[in-house]
């Protein structure tokens, strides 16, 4: 595998998961917790769900911050290392897409639908 120049624009990440979906940590420190999808960072691969990769930052004080002192919030974690939460099941699966068409309209669309159940995953 070759490296990648200085100036040279790395692809984008692709993935199935989306913000404000409910997520199962599979790997790390927070293996095993749940939580939603609150930021996406495709260009980096990484992920923030909310309640998981605890940090502390401390802060000194200034004009916004008058107190300063020690802030808690959610750091990234690999986008790899989550697994969507199927809505019939509450267990993690992986994610496909399957073209509908709307009856209604009878356009078609992709839509997202977790393998293990089959279920459509609306968001």
């Amino acid at each position: 595998m070759r490296k990648a120049k200085h100036n040279e624009v790395k692809p984008r990440v692709k993935t199935k998961l989306r913000k404000n979906d409910t997520v199962k940590v599979i790997a790390g420190n927070s293996k095993g917790t749940t939580g939603k999808i609150l930021f996406i960072d495709r260009e980096k691969g990484r992920v923030i769900v909310e309640g998981v990769n605890i940090i502390h930052r401390h802060t000194k004080p200034n004009q916004k911050n008058q107190q300063g002192g020690i802030i808690k919030r959610e750091a990234a974690i690999n986008i790899s290392n989550v697994m969507l939460i199927d809505p019939k099941s509450n267990e993690p699966t992986k994610v496909g897409m399957k073209l509908i068409t709307d009856e209604t309209t009878g356009k078609t669309r992709r839509m997202r639908y977790g393998k293990s159940s089959g279920e459509i995953i609306l968001s």
